[in-house]
């Protein structure tokens, strides 16, 4: 009796000798294991190259999510590198309607060339965040389509083709702000602005001109 019982969780098939009685017990113990799900686990064989599909592909489903951004209206773009790149590339495709030596022009193609080389190096958006360091990459996007639009206007406006005589009005106001309306204060400038404002200086177009006229 107690050799079936065990061949019943061997899931053996008890022998032809077996009564009626002795094959029923052993069907209803059977049906009344419990049975124990195993954890799924990812296991790469180390021998594998750093290069394979496979171990690409399990480095890419281990890669951390992001869930949320942490600021309020700003959601979470799960495709965020993908779209910095077609960004940047249609930026760089549309700020060659401005003149090509118009310091505008020079300082958007510099930092944008920058960004998208960053995005086609990385995959992660971590590390897309960190080389950049500029803010995450969902406020990377917002300013990606807002310099688009500056674009449009610039092109519209054609602040470049403003005569040499033209003279501006300055008006500045000096009323104390309330202590009840904030202030906001603006952040540290990141390095490749600077890089940026000395690639325009450096301009030689820009050398020779003459300071703007301001109107008393």
């Amino acid at each position: 009796m107690e050799s079936g019982l065990v061949a019943s969780h061997r899931l053996r098939v008890p022998p032809p000798s077996a009564s009626a009685g002795h094959h029923h017990l052993i069907r209803h113990r059977h049906a009344h294991a419990p049975v124990a799900a195993a954890p799924l686990r990812l296991s790469l064989p180390r021998h594998l190259p750093r290069s394979t599909p496979l171990r690409l592909a399990a480095l890419r489903a281990a890669r951390a999510v992001k869930e949320t951004t942490g600021i309020v209206g700003l959601e979470v773009v799960p495709n965020a590198r993908e779209v910095l790149v077609g960004l940047y590339e249609r930026t760089l495709k549309e700020i060659k309607a401005v003149p090509e030596d118009e310091g505008y022009r020079k300082a958007v193609e510099s930092f944008t060339g920058h960004r998208l080389q960053i995005c086609q190096e990385e995959e992660d958006w971590k590390r897309i965040e960190d080389r950049i360091g500029c803010g995450q990459v969902e406020e990377l996007i917002e300013e990606a389509e807002d310099e688009l639009k500056l674009i449009a206007k610039m092109i519209e406006w054609d602040p470049w083709g403003v005569p040499d005589d033209y003279e501006c009005e300055v008006i500045e106001d000096d009323t104390p702000i309330p202590k009840h309306v904030p202030q906001h204060r603006p952040v540290a400038l990141p390095e490749e602005f600077f890089k940026a404002l000395d690639a325009v200086k450096s301009d030689p177009a820009l050398q020779g001109d003459a300071p703007p006229q301001v109107k008393a």
